[in-house]
């Protein structure tokens, strides 16, 4: 974004004192989508707060590939859920879709309850978050994990390195930590034919697919180079 659609977004949410602290506020490195309180994504404007993952662009491929396969009545599940940005697109574009969401930072999951009314939200570790009765039922089941390996989050631009959770970040030592504990606990909750979805780079594809495919899912994977976004899928046979 320029220097001069950020100063008119700005202008836009505040005037006087409160105009000129959001421009120091910016200018010290705080993401200009936290200092606005919302975020565009799937053409949905989402509501964020200060210290909440702020939704990327790329991210938008997972929510397509995972709305090509949901169906209205279908069981959905938004594992690290964060502001609910995936969910609230995936139910704009799938109505009727039975959708639960999950994370464990509590500000992403009030930011997810605002995001998604009359959504069963939820705070915790991945799977034990969610409610037994699904078990078995989850025809999409999308993940945002974290996927930066531990030693490149110091490299990273400072509005993310020091202004979003690092729980949001840090994926381990090879960036896929998390994601093999989603792949390992998928099985057991998908339906038959119930597919898995998550975001990774492209350098991580040979890793991810093959803890996917020693899981006993199907491995495939989407790009989009112009998005620079990766999505890994996982379906359950």
């Amino acid at each position: 974004m320029f220097a001069e659609e950020e100063a008119a977004l700005l202008t836009g949410a505040a005037t006087g004192a409160a105009l000129v602290d959001l421009v120091d506020r910016r200018v010290a490195g705080e993401p200009l989508e936290q200092l606005l309180g919302w975020v565009s994504f799937d053409g949905l404007r989402i509501a964020l707060a200060p210290g909440v993952f702020v939704p990327r662009r790329r991210t938008e491929l997972l929510v397509e590939r995972a709305a090509a396969l949901a169906r209205p009545g279908g069981v959905v599940v938004d594992l690290c859920c964060g502001s609910g940005a995936v969910g609230a697109a995936l139910a704009a574009r799938v109505p009727g879709v039975e959708l639960t969401a999950a994370d464990l930072d509590a500000a992403a999951v009030a930011c997810a309850v605002r995001n998604l009314p009359g959504v069963d939200v939820r705070q915790g570790d991945l799977f034990d978050a969610l409610p037994a009765r699904l078990r078995g039922r989850v025809d999409v089941l999308v993940a945002n994990v974290p996927y930066v390996p531990t030693a490149a989050i110091a490299s990273m631009p400072p509005e993310a390195r020091d202004h979003e959770p690092r729980l949001a970040l840090d994926g381990g030592d090879d960036g896929l930590a998390v994601a093999r504990r989603v792949i390992d606990g998928a099985a057991s909750w998908l339906a038959v034919g119930g597919v898995l979805l998550f975001e990774t780079s492209g350098q991580q594809v040979p890793a991810a697919t093959a803890a996917v495919a020693a899981a006993g899912l199907l491995p495939a994977v989407a790009e989009d180079g112009e998005r620079g976004a990766t999505v890994v899928l996982g379906t359950r046979g």
